[in-house]
């Protein structure tokens, strides 16, 4: 006798997968999505749902990708990513390059006597 079909459980999240604008950065092969930090030091997936909001949080240089959120948490999902920030407003910028403090030259040399 076949087996009756069954309905797949309801997901427990139920919002549309709605298209994201993800941040990316040009790599050796292709565009690779960017992971930022929340203030508290976690790694996160960034998504936007908006080009203006976008734009008004990293600026208009800014590279994107449109994805949906669930292919974006499979595609950070391997980097141990398991968060996804939609829009947010404030972000750091990049901390200036460290230039690195050379000596000056020893101009005399130590006399023993």
């Amino acid at each position: 006798m076949a087996q009756p079909l069954r309905d797949d459980p309801e997901p427990a999240d139920r919002r549309p997968a709605r298209p994201l604008l993800v941040p990316v950065r040009p790599g050796p092969w292709g565009d690779a999505v960017r992971v930022f930090r929340t203030p508290l030091g976690s790694r996160t997936a960034v998504g936007f749902t908006s080009a203006r909001r976008l734009t008004a949080t990293l600026g208009g240089e800014q590279a994107w990708i449109r994805l949906a959120e669930p292919a974006l948490r499979s595609l950070v999902a391997p980097l141990g990513v398991t968060r996804v920030t939609v829009d947010p407003q404030l972000s750091a910028p990049a901390p200036a390059p460290v230039v690195p403090v050379t000596p000056a030259p020893m101009t005399a040399a130590l006399r023993v006597g």
